[in-house]
C-alpha cells in the first residue's frame, strides 16, 4: 500500500502545478462578482451528450454572451468519464463554445 502511495505521488510530482495559466482551458476568465452559478445535474458520459449539451446551454442564457464562462463553467456540470473527457480536453483546441461542442 505504501508503494502505491509512493508511486501515486512520484506522478503528481510530474504535472507542471508551477504554469497556473497553463491548467485551465480557458484562461482569465473574469467571473462576475454578483455571479451565482446555478445547480446543474451532473452529466456522466453514458446518455446522449447533446441533452446535456443542450440542458447546460439553456440553464445559463444569461450568460451566453461570454464563451470563457460559458466553458469554464462547463466542468462544473459533469462527474466521472465526462469530466475526466473535460479535464483532458487540449485549450489550445478550445477558443469557443462551438469548438467544445464539437469535441464532445
Amino acid at each position: 500500500m505504501l508503494e502505491e502511495r509512493l508511486r501515486a505521488i512520484k506522478v503528481e510530482r510530474s504535472f507542471e502545478f508551477g504554469n497556473v495559466v497553463g491548467l485551465c482551458l480557458v484562461p482569465y476568465v473574469v467571473i462576475p462578482s454578483k455571479f451565482k452559478l446555478l445547480e446543474f445535474e451532473k452529466y456522466e458520459g453514458n446518455t446522449y451528450q447533446k441533452n446535456h449539451i443542450i440542458m447546460y446551454y439553456t440553464r445559463m442564457t444569461t450568460r451566453i454572451h461570454d464563451e470563457k464562462l460559458l466553458i469554464h463553467f462547463f466542468q462544473e456540470s459533469l462527474t466521472g468519464v465526462a469530466l475526466n473527457w473535460y479535464m483532458h480536453l487540449e485549450p489550445t483546441c478550445i477558443h469557443s463554445w462551438k469548438d467544445l461542442v464539437m469535441h464532445s
